[in-house]
């Protein structure tokens, strides 16, 4: 693959909501970039704040209670400051979204054909008989049979996976040079996640677009990514090509979510356990290692007091120090680098 071209310049990006009167960052100074023919995947634990980022490029956040600071490039624009009717002729048309849950997404009293077709109506200058052959080429373009019954219908009359295809065709009814995918397999069961997996690869090798894969399922990860930028806590604490990081992960949580996987060939392993959660937006620690307190074994003098990414290996960056440290709690000590 062929991968030269920046579609997308994320810099010291800060995401805060409001709570009473004091904001408080869910994304803490990320800072990525997006190739053109590139699936880059956000992975990590529900509330580490992967979502907040892909709506805080899409700009899909209340303005009132939401604060997005920092740079977010497209073609030379800096996105977070656009306003609404600026930031409207670029979502859909240049950015294209797949939501995590489609039956929220779709409008129940619209017919599907009239949904496909209202970004279309807002984007292009197609006459009416060019936007219902333009519906029909994308039904058929993300596998749905029988278009012409299914443009009629509305939502509730499609099957879950048939509501993704749909969501997805609505993402790329304006051919977007961007595709943010929300968790675009989370419902669905593991046959479906294999269709929509391999429709998103043939939309990527077909379009040249970049996709931002969100998820937390790290086998679709392994399946379809280029790279990978793992989120902890507002954070990116690791990020490296996808082969990079499943055959040498080096953050404490990158090494934790790795050995938190069932294995085939351990079952008379004990499962390996991360502990704690991901601590709230207001309990969250905005000086020294974010998931210290979830790795106690780990010496405070082996994390740095305000964690940097590191690069310790041509496009692999990693976290602060105590990477070098770690160790599983079940090993029995010393380093396990």
């Amino acid at each position: 693959m062929n991968i030269t071209d920046q579609l997308l310049t994320i810099k010291d990006l800060h995401t805060g909501f409001r709570i009473k009167d004091t904001y408080f960052d869910a994304v803490d100074g990320v800072s990525i970039n997006l190739k053109k023919n590139e699936i880059l995947a956000i992975v990590g634990e529900s509330g580490c704040g992967k979502s907040t980022l892909a709506t805080s490029i899409i700009g899909l956040h209340d303005h009132n209670r939401t604060r997005v600071e920092g740079e977010i490039i497209y073609d030379g624009i800096n996105l977070a400051k656009l306003d609404e009717e600026k930031f409207n002729k670029v979502r859909g048309e240049e950015i294209g979204m797949i939501f995590q849950d489609p039956l929220s997404a779709l409008n129940p009293l619209m017919r599907i054909g009239e949904q496909i077709e209202e970004s279309l109506k807002f984007h292009t200058k197609m006459s009416k008989s060019e936007r219902e052959k333009r519906v029909i080429e994308l039904l058929n373009q993300v596998g749905i049979p029988n278009p012409m019954r299914v443009k009629k219908q509305f939502p509730h009359q499609l099957s879950g996976g048939m509501r993704q295809r749909v969501i997805i065709a609505i993402a790329i009814s304006c051919k977007p040079n961007i595709i943010i995918a929300d968790e675009p397999t989370t419902a669905l069961d593991v046959t479906i996640q294999a269709q929509i997996l391999d429709l998103l690869n043939d939309l990527q090798a077909e379009t040249g677009a970049g996709i931002i894969l969100i998820t937390h399922d790290l086998g679709v990860v392994a399946e379809v990514a280029d790279r990978v930028a793992v989120m902890y806590a507002g954070q990116i604490i690791e990020e490296a090509p996808v082969e990079e990081l499943f055959s040498n992960p080096k953050h404490p949580y990158t090494r934790s979510l790795f050995n938190s996987i069932p294995q085939m060939n351990s079952e008379n392993e004990k499962l390996q356990v991360i502990q704690g959660i991901v601590p709230s937006l207001v309990k969250l620690p905005r000086t020294g290692c974010r998931f210290s307190a979830r790795i106690p074994w780990i010496p405070n003098v082996a994390h740095e007091e305000n964690p940097i990414l590191h690069e310790i290996s041509p496009g692999h960056l990693v976290r602060c120090t105590c990477w070098q440290h770690f160790h599983l709690e079940s090993e029995e000590g010393g380093n396990n680098i």
